[in-house]
C-alpha cells in the first residue's frame, strides 16, 4: 500500500540537510533506504546502505519518485541449483 497523498513523500531530513551542505563528488552517505529521492537530489551520488556494505548510486532525474532501497540490493542471486553432470562408468 502506498503512502498517503495527504501525508506527501516521505524524504529523510537528515539526507535534505546533508543534500543542501554536500560539496565535492564524495558520496553522502545514508542509512535512510526508504526516502523517496526528490528532484534535489538529481546529480549527487549516494552510498547507500544495504545491510553490509555501502553500495554507490548516481541519481539521475529518471530516479524521481523511487526510494534509494530499490537501488542497493540486499541479497545476491547465485542461482537455483547447478546441473551437475555425472559420468556413469560402464565395467
Amino acid at each position: 500500500m502506498s503512502r498517503s497523498s495527504k501525508k506527501g513523500p516521505y524524504i529523510d531530513a537528515k539526507l535534505i540537510k546533508k543534500t543542501a551542505a554536500a560539496k565535492g563528488s564524495e558520496p553522502i552517505k545514508t542509512y535512510a533506504r526508504g526516502s523517496q529521492i526528490s528532484p534535489d537530489f538529481v546529480g549527487h551520488h549516494y552510498a547507500v546502505h544495504n545491510g553490509r556494505r555501502f553500495i554507490e548510486v548516481y541519481v539521475t532525474e529518471d530516479m524521481v519518485g523511487h526510494r534509494f532501497g530499490e537501488f542497493a540490493l540486499t541479497r545476491t542471486f547465485k542461482g537455483h541449483g547447478r546441473v551437475v553432470k555425472r559420468v556413469i562408468e560402464k565395467t
